[in-house]
């Protein structure tokens, strides 16, 4: 082989090794979130809840509520390697946390409740607690480089998306027969560090490590919702 050939198979060679190397990298990467998963009594309500609201024949984007969690913290597409650094990161913070009683309590809206775009349900007892320990969390993952948010932390379920408007006023006087309303309770003992697969049908989530309040555990788990 002539010199110049061989250089050119040397110049393949290494972009296809470098090429490889990119896309192996890529497929290792996954869609992360840690979460509170919810107990079925309040996903039961919340699901009779978005009944009525459909009611209004509105534009909204309904979220199933067997996709519904507490987010605490969206890491986005991380490599598989930054599990147990994570899981490992708030070891102590779980560890001096007992857990938390929340009471699902008020619907509103972003940006607000006459301008609906997303409608929530918030949290009303053990909203400090959470919000306190969210505020824990983020000190830790901050140290293993994932900055916090710019925005203030908000605990709150995601109901629905608002597509247009169409049926808001009646969508409007719907929501706002719940701004008082208790929804149900969540006994916070555990938080999850999920994946997350987005298809066509609606997002696939697997529970990978499951954390206790009363000291850490590491748990593979194999849950989708």
């Amino acid at each position: 082989m002539s010199p110049k050939l061989s250089n050119i198979f040397f110049s393949l060679t290494f972009f296809e090794i470098m090429l490889t190397s990119f896309q192996l990298k890529r497929v290792s990467l996954i869609r992360t979130f840690l979460a509170i998963e919810l107990p079925r009594a309040l996903l039961s309500k919340i699901e009779e809840v978005q009944g009525n609201l459909r009611s209004s024949q509105s534009d909204v984007r309904w979220v199933s509520p067997g996709n519904l969690h507490l987010t605490l913290k969206f890491f986005g597409n991380i490599d598989e390697s930054k599990i147990e650094p994570i899981v490992k990161s708030i070891d102590q913070t779980v560890q001096e946390t007992p857990p938390i009683f929340l009471r699902a309590k008020g619907m509103g809206a972003f940006p607000n409740l006459r301008n609906p775009r997303v409608i929530w349900i918030g949290f009303g007892e053990g909203k400090e607690e959470l919000t306190s320990f969210q505020r824990k969390l983020e000190i830790e993952f901050e140290k293993i480089g994932f900055p916090p948010e710019d925005r203030p932390f908000h605990p709150h379920l995601t109901l629905g998306r608002v597509r247009s408007g169409k049926g808001k006023e009646d969508l409007i006087k719907g929501m706002e027969r719940y701004r008082e309303e208790e929804f149900g309770e969540i006994q916070v003992e555990k938080v999850i560090l999920f994946k997350s697969d987005l298809r066509p049908s609606g997002p696939i989530y697997t529970a990978l490590r499951e954390i206790s309040l009363r000291g850490l555990t590491f748990k593979n788990s194999h849950h989708a919702g």
